[in-house]
């Protein structure tokens, strides 16, 4: 287990966005150490809703990670292509790509481990084949990795940059330009853990857009990552003014945000591992997309 020990000196109110700040943990993390006991206030065990006041002392013991048993689950599973070496999946929106301690089932490794024999192993025990991820409600495509070799060489791809991902989206307002390039370097954000923001200080990122078709109120757009940062596309598009249709996080526009935002990766295209030939996949924007295209008036 590992202990920590807080002076409060300046920063109050409720414990759990001041414990947040302190510990760089997402608030949920936060809610579970509380309501599991594992914080404590001038040695007195305390709940969430406890405000925090100046010189208060605060302790807190976070326990080992647990490991996660990863289970196959007989999921539905949109495979466009399979060989010895890779697989390509259209996910669908909804569905979170790996196990976490908060989706421990129901996710796209369950799946896999349930449809496909043999798997990479990944970045870590419940990542297996996992080569890239894309975000919970981001629908289309990803390459799985069969076996370590392909997944080495699938990732030296990625941090070349050489692997080609475009993604479809539709954002408010309309757009005047009919291209450009958003260059803006993104950190995870200073005042919500679960957010990332344009900071100078962030890693590089650079996503191209195109144009795809104006209506009276949004812009249809096709986007190309040069870099593949966490919530790129959808940070960048809010830093230009231009939030994701049904972005949960970044929009603050009062539309449906049911389905999430509407974003899909549509083309994937890479070297393959064994043929060292280039292989392009696509795949087609999901139903729910197209309805809401077909319900927009045009510019």
């Amino acid at each position: 287990m590992t202990k920590y020990h807080f002076i409060i000196d300046e920063q109050t109110g409720r414990i759990d966005k001041v414990l947040q700040e302190c510990l760089e943990m997402s608030r949920s993390q936060i809610q579970v150490l509380l309501k599991k006991e594992y914080v404590q206030v001038n040695e007195v065990i305390v709940k969430a809703n406890y405000k925090v006041k100046c010189r208060d002392k605060i302790d807190v013991t976070i326990p080992e990670k647990e490991e996660l048993d990863v289970i196959p689950e007989n999921l539905p599973l949109d495979i466009i292509f399979e060989d010895e070496d890779i697989v390509i999946v259209n996910k669908v929106s909804g569905m979170v790509v790996h196990p976490s301690v908060n989706h421990e089932t129901g996710t796209l490794v369950n799946a896999l481990l349930y449809h496909i024999k043999d798997l990479s192993s990944g970045t870590g025990e419940v990542r297996p084949g996992i080569v890239h991820r894309i975000d919970k409600d981001t629908s289309g495509l990803l390459v799985v990795a069969k076996h370590n070799k392909a997944h080495q060489l699938l990732s030296e791809q990625l941090q070349q940059h050489s692997m080609t991902r475009e993604y479809i989206a539709l954002v408010h307002g309309v757009i005047e330009e009919d291209n450009g390039t958003i260059h803006a370097p993104l950190a995870r954000d200073k005042y919500d853990r679960l957010k990332w923001s344009v900071q100078k200080e962030g890693k590089d990122a650079i996503t191209h857009f195109t144009v795809l078709q104006r209506y009276a109120h949004h812009t249809l757009v096709s986007l190309r990552l040069e870099t593949g940062r966490t919530h790129q596309i959808r940070v960048h598009m809010q830093f230009i003014g231009h939030e994701l249709v049904g972005d949960l996080v970044y929009s603050h526009h009062a539309d449906d945000k049911s389905m999430g935002q509407y974003l899909h990766a549509k083309t994937l295209g890479f070297i393959h591992p064994r043929t060292q030939q280039n292989v392009l996949f696509t795949s087609e924007l999901p139903h729910y997309f197209k309805e809401y295209l077909d319900n927009l008036v045009d510019a």
